[in-house]
Protein backbone atom coordinates (compact mmCIF):
# COMPACT_ATOMS: atom_id res chain seq x y z
CA UNK A 1 0.00 0.00 0.00
CA UNK A 2 1.19 3.48 -0.80
CA UNK A 3 1.19 6.40 1.62
CA UNK A 4 -1.47 9.08 1.77
CA UNK A 5 -1.06 12.59 3.15
CA UNK A 6 -3.62 15.04 4.52
CA UNK A 7 -3.57 18.57 5.89
CA UNK A 8 -2.69 17.36 9.39
CA UNK A 9 0.48 15.83 7.94
CA UNK A 10 1.81 19.20 6.77
CA UNK A 11 3.21 22.02 8.89
CA UNK A 12 3.34 25.41 7.22
CA UNK A 13 6.07 26.35 9.70
CA UNK A 14 8.43 24.37 7.47
CA UNK A 15 8.32 27.41 5.16
CA UNK A 16 8.70 30.11 7.81
CA UNK A 17 10.87 32.94 6.52
CA UNK A 18 11.27 31.32 3.11
CA UNK A 19 10.67 33.00 -0.22
CA UNK A 20 8.62 31.04 -2.75
CA UNK A 21 9.23 31.74 -6.44
CA UNK A 22 6.59 30.74 -8.97
CA UNK A 23 8.00 30.28 -12.46
CA UNK A 24 5.25 30.73 -15.03
CA UNK A 25 1.92 32.51 -14.66
CA UNK A 26 -0.38 30.57 -16.93
CA UNK A 27 -2.63 27.54 -16.56
CA UNK A 28 -1.02 26.33 -13.31
CA UNK A 29 1.23 29.21 -12.32
CA UNK A 30 -1.44 31.82 -11.63
CA UNK A 31 -3.66 29.51 -9.51
CA UNK A 32 -0.63 28.29 -7.54
CA UNK A 33 0.67 31.79 -6.91
CA UNK A 34 -2.72 33.06 -5.73
CA UNK A 35 -3.33 30.03 -3.51
CA UNK A 36 0.16 30.17 -1.99
CA UNK A 37 -0.23 33.86 -1.21
CA UNK A 38 -3.69 33.38 0.27
CA UNK A 39 -2.18 30.70 2.52
CA UNK A 40 0.19 33.30 3.95
CA UNK A 41 3.39 32.55 2.05
CA UNK A 42 5.76 35.13 0.58
CA UNK A 43 5.44 34.66 -3.19
CA UNK A 44 7.14 36.23 -6.19
CA UNK A 45 6.40 35.50 -9.85
CA UNK A 46 9.02 34.96 -12.55
CA UNK A 47 8.05 35.05 -16.21
CA UNK A 48 9.05 36.55 -19.52
CA UNK A 49 8.33 40.25 -20.03
CA UNK A 50 4.97 39.67 -21.70
CA UNK A 51 1.27 39.82 -20.86
CA UNK A 52 1.65 37.15 -18.16
CA UNK A 53 4.03 39.41 -16.24
CA UNK A 54 1.59 42.28 -16.65
CA UNK A 55 -1.16 40.05 -15.23
CA UNK A 56 1.00 39.04 -12.27
CA UNK A 57 1.75 42.69 -11.48
CA UNK A 58 -1.94 43.54 -11.81
CA UNK A 59 -2.66 40.73 -9.32
CA UNK A 60 -0.31 42.40 -6.87
CA UNK A 61 2.78 40.22 -7.16
CA UNK A 62 6.41 41.26 -7.39
CA UNK A 63 7.24 39.95 -10.87
CA UNK A 64 10.64 39.62 -12.49
CA UNK A 65 12.85 37.59 -14.77
CA UNK A 66 12.98 33.81 -14.71
CA UNK A 67 16.67 33.82 -13.80
CA UNK A 68 15.89 35.70 -10.58
CA UNK A 69 13.88 32.73 -9.32
CA UNK A 70 17.15 30.91 -8.64
CA UNK A 71 17.71 32.98 -5.49
CA UNK A 72 14.49 31.76 -3.83
CA UNK A 73 14.23 29.14 -1.10
CA UNK A 74 11.44 27.26 -2.89
CA UNK A 75 11.04 27.33 -6.67
CA UNK A 76 7.76 26.09 -8.16
CA UNK A 77 8.31 25.45 -11.88
CA UNK A 78 4.90 25.66 -13.52
CA UNK A 79 5.42 25.80 -17.26
CA UNK A 80 5.04 23.09 -19.94
CA UNK A 81 7.49 20.20 -19.56
CA UNK A 82 9.07 20.88 -22.95
CA UNK A 83 10.25 24.32 -21.84
CA UNK A 84 11.65 23.43 -18.42
CA UNK A 85 15.09 22.11 -19.50
CA UNK A 86 15.92 25.35 -21.30
CA UNK A 87 15.10 27.70 -18.42
CA UNK A 88 18.65 27.81 -17.09
CA UNK A 89 17.54 27.77 -13.46
CA UNK A 90 20.38 27.41 -10.95
CA UNK A 91 18.89 26.87 -7.48
CA UNK A 92 21.02 27.05 -4.35
CA UNK A 93 22.11 23.75 -2.81
CA UNK A 94 19.67 24.27 0.09
CA UNK A 95 16.72 25.25 -2.10
CA UNK A 96 13.72 23.10 -2.98
CA UNK A 97 12.57 22.89 -6.60
CA UNK A 98 9.01 21.65 -7.18
CA UNK A 99 7.49 20.54 -10.48
CA UNK A 100 3.81 19.85 -11.16
CA UNK A 101 4.50 16.89 -13.45
CA UNK A 102 6.98 14.06 -13.08
CA UNK A 103 7.94 13.99 -16.78
CA UNK A 104 11.18 15.99 -16.74
CA UNK A 105 12.47 14.21 -13.65
CA UNK A 106 11.42 10.75 -14.78
CA UNK A 107 13.25 11.01 -18.10
CA UNK A 108 16.28 12.98 -16.90
CA UNK A 109 15.37 16.23 -18.64
CA UNK A 110 15.79 18.37 -15.51
CA UNK A 111 18.24 17.92 -12.62
CA UNK A 112 18.68 21.12 -10.57
CA UNK A 113 20.84 21.25 -7.46
CA UNK A 114 19.33 20.91 -4.01
CA UNK A 115 16.05 19.27 -3.02
CA UNK A 116 13.66 18.23 -5.79
CA UNK A 117 10.02 17.24 -5.36
CA UNK A 118 6.76 16.85 -7.26
CA UNK A 119 3.35 18.25 -6.37
CA UNK A 120 1.02 17.22 -9.19
CA UNK A 121 -2.65 18.25 -8.82
CA UNK A 122 -5.08 15.83 -10.44
CA UNK A 123 -6.98 18.88 -11.59
CA UNK A 124 -6.86 21.42 -14.41
CA UNK A 125 -5.14 24.70 -13.55
CA UNK A 126 -8.20 26.98 -13.29
CA UNK A 127 -9.91 24.38 -11.09
CA UNK A 128 -6.91 24.43 -8.73
CA UNK A 129 -7.91 28.00 -7.90
CA UNK A 130 -11.65 27.38 -7.89
CA UNK A 131 -11.41 24.34 -5.61
CA UNK A 132 -9.19 26.31 -3.23
CA UNK A 133 -11.65 29.19 -3.08
CA UNK A 134 -14.54 26.80 -2.53
CA UNK A 135 -12.64 25.14 0.30
CA UNK A 136 -12.95 21.64 -1.16
CA UNK A 137 -9.41 21.24 -2.46
CA UNK A 138 -8.43 18.45 -4.83
CA UNK A 139 -6.53 15.18 -4.95
CA UNK A 140 -2.79 15.44 -5.60
CA UNK A 141 0.17 13.18 -6.37
CA UNK A 142 3.24 14.06 -4.31
CA UNK A 143 6.75 12.71 -4.09
CA UNK A 144 10.32 13.61 -3.16
CA UNK A 145 12.82 13.01 -5.94
CA UNK A 146 15.93 14.11 -4.03
CA UNK A 147 16.32 15.10 -0.38
CA UNK A 148 19.65 16.88 -0.08
CA UNK A 149 18.79 18.91 3.02
CA UNK A 150 16.64 16.55 5.06
CA UNK A 151 13.73 19.01 4.78
CA UNK A 152 12.42 18.14 1.31
CA UNK A 153 9.32 16.23 2.39
CA UNK A 154 8.29 18.72 5.06
CA UNK A 155 8.61 21.65 2.67
CA UNK A 156 6.96 19.77 -0.19
CA UNK A 157 3.94 18.89 1.97
CA UNK A 158 3.70 22.49 3.19
CA UNK A 159 3.50 23.68 -0.42
CA UNK A 160 0.96 20.99 -1.28
CA UNK A 161 -1.20 22.05 1.66
CA UNK A 162 -0.87 25.72 0.76
CA UNK A 163 -2.32 25.24 -2.72
CA UNK A 164 -5.21 23.09 -1.40
CA UNK A 165 -3.70 19.78 -2.47
CA UNK A 166 -4.07 17.95 0.85
CA UNK A 167 -7.71 18.72 1.64
CA UNK A 168 -9.00 15.65 -0.19
CA UNK A 169 -5.77 13.71 0.28
CA UNK A 170 -2.52 13.24 -1.61
CA UNK A 171 -1.16 9.95 -2.85
CA UNK A 172 2.58 9.28 -2.66
CA UNK A 173 4.15 8.56 -6.06
CA UNK A 174 7.60 8.84 -7.53
CA UNK A 175 7.92 11.24 -10.47
CA UNK A 176 8.56 8.20 -12.69
CA UNK A 177 5.34 6.54 -11.55
CA UNK A 178 3.36 9.73 -12.08
CA UNK A 179 4.80 10.30 -15.53
CA UNK A 180 4.23 6.72 -16.67
CA UNK A 181 0.64 6.74 -15.42
CA UNK A 182 -0.09 10.09 -17.04
CA UNK A 183 1.40 9.08 -20.39
CA UNK A 184 -0.26 5.66 -20.25
CA UNK A 185 -3.70 7.24 -19.95
CA UNK A 186 -2.90 9.27 -23.07
CA UNK A 187 -1.16 6.56 -25.11
CA UNK A 188 -2.81 3.30 -23.95
CA UNK A 189 -6.25 4.10 -22.62
CA UNK A 190 -7.26 6.91 -24.97
CA UNK A 191 -6.43 5.00 -28.20
CA UNK A 192 -8.17 1.82 -27.07
CA UNK A 193 -11.29 3.73 -26.02
CA UNK A 194 -11.30 5.49 -29.38
CA UNK A 195 -11.03 2.09 -31.09
CA UNK A 196 -13.93 0.72 -29.04
CA UNK A 197 -16.09 3.78 -29.73
CA UNK A 198 -15.36 3.61 -33.46
CA UNK A 199 -16.38 -0.03 -33.67
CA UNK A 200 -19.50 0.67 -31.63
CA UNK A 201 -20.48 3.41 -34.08
CA UNK A 202 -19.93 1.11 -37.07
CA UNK A 203 -22.10 -1.64 -35.57
CA UNK A 204 -24.90 0.81 -34.78
CA UNK A 205 -24.73 2.26 -38.31
CA UNK A 206 -25.16 -1.25 -39.71
CA UNK A 207 -28.47 -1.36 -37.81
CA UNK A 208 -29.63 1.84 -39.46
CA UNK A 209 -29.32 4.08 -36.42
CA UNK A 210 -28.48 7.68 -37.42
CA UNK A 211 -24.93 8.82 -36.78
CA UNK A 212 -26.27 11.91 -35.01
CA UNK A 213 -28.21 9.74 -32.55
CA UNK A 214 -25.20 7.52 -31.88
CA UNK A 215 -22.79 10.37 -31.19
CA UNK A 216 -25.42 12.07 -29.04
CA UNK A 217 -25.76 8.90 -26.97
CA UNK A 218 -22.00 8.65 -26.57
CA UNK A 219 -21.05 12.29 -26.04
CA UNK A 220 -23.43 15.18 -26.55
CA UNK A 221 -26.21 14.14 -24.18
CA UNK A 222 -23.79 14.26 -21.26
CA UNK A 223 -25.14 10.97 -19.87
CA UNK A 224 -21.78 9.18 -19.96
CA UNK A 225 -20.10 12.19 -18.36
CA UNK A 226 -22.66 12.20 -15.56
CA UNK A 227 -22.28 8.44 -15.04
CA UNK A 228 -18.53 8.93 -14.59
CA UNK A 229 -19.22 11.73 -12.15
CA UNK A 230 -21.36 9.36 -10.11
CA UNK A 231 -18.51 6.84 -10.20
CA UNK A 232 -16.20 9.49 -8.77
CA UNK A 233 -18.64 10.73 -6.17
CA UNK A 234 -20.17 7.46 -4.95
CA UNK A 235 -18.13 4.55 -6.35
CA UNK A 236 -19.09 1.76 -8.74
CA UNK A 237 -21.37 -0.17 -6.39
CA UNK A 238 -23.41 2.85 -5.30
CA UNK A 239 -23.77 4.29 -8.80
CA UNK A 240 -25.00 0.93 -10.11
CA UNK A 241 -28.18 1.39 -8.09
CA UNK A 242 -29.06 4.41 -10.24
CA UNK A 243 -29.48 2.09 -13.26
CA UNK A 244 -32.61 0.05 -13.92
CA UNK A 245 -32.54 -3.68 -13.08
CA UNK A 246 -32.52 -4.46 -16.82
CA UNK A 247 -29.54 -2.16 -17.29
CA UNK A 248 -27.71 -3.72 -14.36
CA UNK A 249 -28.36 -7.23 -15.66
CA UNK A 250 -27.26 -6.30 -19.19
CA UNK A 251 -24.03 -4.68 -18.02
CA UNK A 252 -23.02 -7.42 -15.61
CA UNK A 253 -24.14 -10.50 -17.58
CA UNK A 254 -22.20 -9.44 -20.70
CA UNK A 255 -18.95 -8.83 -18.87
CA UNK A 256 -16.23 -11.10 -20.10
CA UNK A 257 -17.52 -11.29 -23.67
CA UNK A 258 -14.47 -9.37 -24.89
CA UNK A 259 -11.91 -11.19 -22.75
CA UNK A 260 -10.60 -13.03 -25.82
CA UNK A 261 -9.32 -9.73 -27.26
CA UNK A 262 -5.64 -9.43 -26.26
CA UNK A 263 -5.49 -5.74 -25.40
CA UNK A 264 -2.89 -6.19 -22.66
CA UNK A 265 -0.12 -7.31 -25.03
CA UNK A 266 -0.39 -4.17 -27.13
CA UNK A 267 -0.59 -2.05 -23.98
CA UNK A 268 2.62 -3.61 -22.65
CA UNK A 269 4.37 -2.85 -25.93
CA UNK A 270 3.23 0.76 -25.80
CA UNK A 271 4.15 1.22 -22.15
CA UNK A 272 7.65 -0.10 -22.87
CA UNK A 273 8.11 2.91 -25.18
CA UNK A 274 7.20 5.12 -22.22
CA UNK A 275 9.21 3.47 -19.44
CA UNK A 276 12.33 3.05 -21.59
CA UNK A 277 12.36 6.75 -22.47
CA UNK A 278 11.88 6.07 -26.18
CA UNK A 279 8.75 8.17 -26.34
CA UNK A 280 10.48 11.08 -24.60
CA UNK A 281 13.30 10.87 -27.15
CA UNK A 282 10.78 10.61 -30.00
CA UNK A 283 8.88 13.66 -28.78
CA UNK A 284 12.09 15.66 -28.31
CA UNK A 285 13.00 14.98 -31.95
CA UNK A 286 9.48 15.78 -33.14
CA UNK A 287 9.35 19.05 -31.20
CA UNK A 288 12.82 20.06 -32.38
CA UNK A 289 11.69 19.57 -35.98
CA UNK A 290 8.70 21.86 -35.49
CA UNK A 291 6.19 19.03 -34.87
CA UNK A 292 5.37 18.21 -38.53
CA UNK A 293 3.98 14.76 -37.71
CA UNK A 294 1.74 16.24 -35.02
CA UNK A 295 0.34 18.65 -37.61
CA UNK A 296 -0.39 15.72 -39.95
CA UNK A 297 -2.08 13.73 -37.19
CA UNK A 298 -4.22 16.67 -36.12
CA UNK A 299 -5.31 17.21 -39.71
CA UNK A 300 -6.17 13.52 -40.06
CA UNK A 301 -8.03 13.07 -36.78
CA UNK A 302 -9.15 16.57 -35.79
CA UNK A 303 -9.21 18.52 -39.04
CA UNK A 304 -11.63 21.00 -40.55
CA UNK A 305 -14.12 18.38 -41.81
CA UNK A 306 -14.49 16.83 -38.37
CA UNK A 307 -14.81 20.27 -36.78
CA UNK A 308 -17.55 21.18 -39.25
CA UNK A 309 -19.52 17.99 -38.52
CA UNK A 310 -19.23 18.57 -34.78
CA UNK A 311 -20.24 22.23 -35.08
CA UNK A 312 -23.31 21.31 -37.11
CA UNK A 313 -24.47 18.71 -34.60
CA UNK A 314 -23.77 20.94 -31.61
CA UNK A 315 -25.84 23.69 -33.25
CA UNK A 316 -28.79 21.30 -33.53
CA UNK A 317 -28.60 19.82 -30.03
CA UNK A 318 -27.87 21.02 -26.52
CA UNK A 319 -27.85 24.50 -24.99
CA UNK A 320 -27.05 26.21 -28.31
CA UNK A 321 -29.94 24.60 -30.19
CA UNK A 322 -33.05 26.42 -31.31
CA UNK A 323 -33.80 29.56 -33.29
CA UNK A 324 -31.85 32.74 -32.66
CA UNK A 325 -33.69 35.41 -30.70
CA UNK A 326 -33.44 39.11 -31.16
CA UNK A 327 -32.15 41.33 -28.40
Amino acid sequence: MTDFFYEQDADLAALDGQQVAVVGYGNQGRPWALNLRDSGLSVSVHVRADETREQAIADGFDAGDIADASTADVICVLIPDDSIPGLGLAPRSDALTIVASGYTLAFDRFAPDGDIAMVAPRMLGPEVRRCYEEGVGFITAVGVHRDATGTAQARMLAVARSIGGLRQGAIAMTPHQEAVLDLAVEQLLSPVLTHVNTNFVLVMLELGIPLEAITTELFYSGEVERNYRLLRETGFVAQLDHHSPASQYGQLSRRGRFDHVDVATTMRELVEDITSGRFADEWDAEAAAGAPRLAELRDEHAGELIKAVEADLRAKLGPSAGPATGG
